[in-house]
């Protein structure tokens, strides 16, 4: 029985505990590459021609074109609307991001002439 909690239970605990303490050996901690803060991200409808064209494949004509297509619902729409080719949107589609343009409230509607305000 002692063997058992030595050989099985002992290595589950330590990596239970290194885990939960943030700490893991190099063997087991997997590499990702970090996700770029949305700060550091292009806003596709609010860029400035001159923030687009520091994309990589982003020339002036590009970065027009992309102006005169706003407002974009979602970067995909780079794609969808053949402003760029697939193969330069993977290359970019980790710098960009399509923040929802705000829209004006509603006005309420104005009585019509001669009718009683409620």
């Amino acid at each position: 029985m002692v063997r058992i909690v030595r050989t099985f239970l002992r290595p589950a605990l330590l990596l239970v505990l290194s885990s939960a303490a943030g700490w893991m050996p190099a063997a087991a901690q997997t590499r990702t590459a970090p996700a770029a803060p949305a700060a550091s991200l292009i806003d596709l409808n609010t860029a400035s021609r001159d923030d687009l064209m520091n994309l990589e494949g982003i020339g002036e004509v590009r970065a027009d074109a992309i102006i005169r297509s706003r407002p974009f619902r979602a970067k995909t729409e780079l794609v969808e609307r053949h402003i760029i080719p697939e193969s330069l949107y993977e290359k970019i589609s980790d710098k960009v991001m399509a923040r929802p343009v705000p829209t004006a409230p509603a006005t309420p509607a104005r009585p019509a002439q001669g009718q009683p305000r409620r």
